[in-house]
């Protein structure tokens, strides 16, 4: 393979492996309808449909914590593979479960697709530097969101009518499809191109190298620690227990990152404030139109995609022309933007107005999501698992959370003020977020123009910590 030809098979390779994911999407977001109604036909109990909830977001918390180590073995291809093959035994299962046993099956199967589905994501999100290279991330986020969201709408609209017109069996067995083609793509990979540990290897020493030269004065110790850790291990250097030491150090190297972890809370405090819009738009819309309760919450979701498709593609326009990804800055920004928008959408605007909040809402959510996974996507491959896995723990804990004081809140307080509290929450703690990164890069420009000043020609540190103060390796 020529340098040439090199980007455009590794962009086919990941076009591929991104449909593959948006099938799966579409099936999972069909079945997430399906297996809430299917839950309470099977038990007849409204309770049940949330402990299904909690255990699903239970299994995803928990599969968070054991990401990192977990990669640490395993090349992301192989994660990606039985995770999807493991969803679909689990509803093959579901299918062939005898009467007396369906409410243990579903709950089975809740765990299984909660769990598998987080180290999908964790091993797929890490290892998109290896993929596409890492001058290409945020155009690869940015395709992987807008398809997600594309897959998110499709799945939500039809769910109803294939569960009315074909039962539960078939949205059961089309969800498993889904899954197996998605293990397909991912079976297409090339060996070992998905492979967090790979990513250095494949995309050559030099890379790594220049990411390192990179690197601010405004990184941890703990964070450079961790960098070299991970890089032993990789070359092969590091004694038998190197995996669990890399580990230990890599976990060590994110607990000295107080400006990574800030943005790792505030993407779970965004997760809860998820989960309130998510609980308070059925029964707003229900309030607007108790005949047709499905409308608003339909329309409303409908051009939420339409506006985070469309920031996708300016996101793609940008990136490509000047080279640059929104950073920390954007990600902060995004987070307030996204939260004012929810709670405007429940402040009972004309429809005219509200459609232009759902578009503003999807494009904030949209660029949010691109801006935080490529951001974690520039730490090193040492830490990167790791992060993600965090991430993925902070959020399901967020959203589980949520998901049960939201409820039992719409009991007593208006959809308005449930959300806004929520949200209102993630917006405090975005402009601390936002405050510390400004903060960053005003010291780091007072450090840049000091030692122009003082005549020191080795200003590549000041300069290399140009940037958002919680980056801790990128461009």
């Amino acid at each position: 393979m020529t340098p040439g030809t090199a980007p455009s098979h590794k962009e086919r390779r990941y076009r591929l492996l991104v449909g593959g994911y948006a099938i799966s999407s579409y099936g999972t977001f069909l079945n997430l309808i399906a297996l809430n109604l299917y839950v309470y036909a099977v038990t007849d109990r409204a309770l049940a449909v949330g402990v299904f909830l909690i255990v699903r977001f239970a299994a995803g918390f928990l599969a968070g914590l054991v990401c990192g180590p977990l990669l640490a073995r395993w090349s992301a291809k192989s994660a990606m593979l039985w995770a999807n093959l493991a969803q679909a035994a689990a509803m093959v299962v579901l299918v062939a479960a005898p009467d007396g046993y369906r409410t243990g099956a579903l709950f089975a199967v809740s765990a299984v697709v909660g769990g598998a589905g987080t180290l999908f994501m964790v091993a797929f999100r890490s290892s998109i530097p290896a993929m596409v290279g890492e001058g290409r991330t945020t155009w690869a986020n940015s395709l992987m969101v807008s398809w997600r969201s594309l897959a998110m709408v499709a799945g939500f609209a039809s769910s109803g009518l294939v569960v009315s017109l074909l039962g539960y069996t078939a949205a059961f067995l089309a969800d498993m499809a889904t899954f197996l083609i998605c293990a397909l793509a991912v079976a297409l990979l090339p060996t070992g191109a998905a492979g967090p540990g790979d990513a250095d290897q494949e995309d050559g020493a030099d890379q790594r190298d220049g990411a390192d030269q990179e690197d601010g004065e405004d990184q941890a110790d703990g964070e450079k620690t961790g960098k070299g850790a991970g890089r032993a291990d990789e070359n092969g250097s590091a004694p038998a227990d190197g995996k669990v030491r890399s580990s230990s150090a890599a976990l060590a190297a994110l607990a000295t990152a107080p400006a990574l972890l800030l943005m790792v809370a505030l993407r779970g405090v965004d997760a809860l404030g998820s989960s309130s819009h998510n609980a308070a738009l059925p029964v707003y819309s229900t309030r607007l139109d108790t005949d047709d309760p499905a409308v608003f919450v339909s329309v409303f979701w409908c051009v939420w995609a339409v506006g985070n498709v469309l920031v996708q593609s300016v996101l793609r326009r940008y990136t490509k022309r000047t080279d640059r990804s929104v950073g920390a800055l954007g990600f902060g920004l995004g987070t307030i933007a996204m939260s004012a928008t929810f709670i405007l959408a429940f402040a009972g605007f004309p429809w005219a107005a509200t459609i232009v909040v759902a578009v503003l809402a999807g494009a904030a959510d949209g660029l949010t999501e691109v801006a935080y996974t490529s951001h974690l996507q520039t730490l090193p491959s040492g830490l990167r698992t790791h992060a993600f896995g965090l991430s993925a723990t902070v959020e399901n804990l967020g959203f589980g959370v949520g998901m049960i004081v939201v409820a039992a809140s719409l009991d007593a307080f208006t959809p308005l003020s449930v959300v806004a509290v929520a949200h209102g929450a993630a917006i405090a703690v975005a402009l601390v977020f936002v405050a510390q990164v400004l903060r960053r890069r005003r010291a780091s420009r007072g450090a840049a123009a000091g030692s122009e000043e003082e005549g020191n020609g080795n200003a590549g540190p000041a300069r290399g910590s140009h940037r958002d103060g919680a980056e801790v390796s990128g461009r």
